[in-house]
């Protein structure tokens, strides 16, 4: 590398100067055109690989499943329909942005290593004082790394996404967003909840594979529980072999009997295996019939003893 300090007198000495520049000319010129090529070569490479990453989180056609996400499992359920597609954007979308942070990193802190290299400039020194700002700052920023790196483990094992139904702990609701540091999730009474991924110790979610409708139906003590229950399982078959039930029903029901038996009422129960996310329609519609099938055959509503005798 040449001395640059003798610039300043060789200004000052035209015939100096031009020794300088004979001697140490071409050498800058060579370590310039060096610097100007690792530089577009780091800018190229980055364009390059950005260009890549879009093309493989990208969505294409509506069922398709972007080529980022197919080694990763995926636990979304077909019932979600069109919400499926937004589902696998936006988990390839944040992923890929991920890997775009991490390519630029690489990439441009090579290519800046390389140039103070040329420049004469010793890295020891600066790459000992980023380590010590680099320890400082993660002490700093601990909260921010947790909700980052929990935010990227949930995002790979696909735990859920966009239009799922989960138990977050203090929120449960419908999930809006997902991102690295937060999940935004929307509850049956309308509030956004905006919670931090790494505050998520269990997550529920009543999205996957399939759900259970359980429907719990009072009679009084003095029905006859055998025909209460053998008129409930009958009366709500019926109904899941019509639409609309039909088509969110999985499996035929179950009648399990007797559930529980309190001073007021005799509770049975029946459940039934339906698509994600839908039992809670599947059971009120069962409630509502088996409700009007119990009044058609006289049986007795649960807790009129109790009142005749006030």
């Amino acid at each position: 590398m040449p001395d640059l300090s003798g610039v300043s007198k060789a200004v000052e000495n035209p015939e100096k100067a031009a020794n300088f520049l004979a001697e140490h000319g071409p050498d800058m010129l060579a370590r310039a055109g060096q610097i100007v090529l690792i530089v577009v070569i780091a800018f190229v490479l980055r364009f390059l690989l950005h260009r890549m990453i879009d093309r493989i989180c990208n969505v294409r056609g509506e069922n398709k499943v972007p080529l980022l996400l197919r080694p990763l499992r995926e636990r979304a359920p077909d019932a979600l329909g069109p919400l499926l597609s937004e589902r696998r954007a936006q988990r390839a979308k944040t992923i890929g942005s991920v890997l775009k942070s991490v390519t630029s990193l690489l990439v441009l802190g090579t290519a800046a290593v390389t140039v103070l290299g040329q420049l004469g400039i010793q890295m020891a020194p600066i790459l000992a004082s980023v380590g010590v700002v680099g320890v400082a700052v993660g002490f700093g920023a601990q909260n921010l790394v947790k909700d980052f790196l929990s935010g990227m483990f949930m995002l790979m094992e696909d735990q859920y996404g966009v239009g799922d139904i989960v138990d977050l702990g203090e929120a449960v609701g419908t999930v809006e967003a997902v991102g690295l540091r937060v999940t935004t999730l929307r509850d049956l009474s309308g509030t956004v909840w905006y919670v931090r991924n790494g505050e998520i110790l269990r997550v529920g979610n009543f999205s996957q594979g399939y759900a259970v409708a359980v429907v719990d139906l009072p009679i009084a003590h003095s029905t006859n529980v055998a025909q209460a229950a053998e008129l409930a399982g009958e009366t709500a078959n019926r109904a899941i072999q019509q639409a609309p039930l039909s088509a969110d029903v999985l499996a035929e029901v179950e009648v399990l009997g007797v559930e529980r038996v309190t001073s007021e009422a005799v509770t049975l129960r029946l459940t039934v295996k339906v698509r994600p996310g839908r039992q809670w329609a599947v059971q009120r519609a069962l409630r509502a019939q088996v409700k009007a099938a119990f009044d058609d055959a006289g049986f007795e509503a649960p807790f009129a003893l109790g009142r005749g005798n006030l």
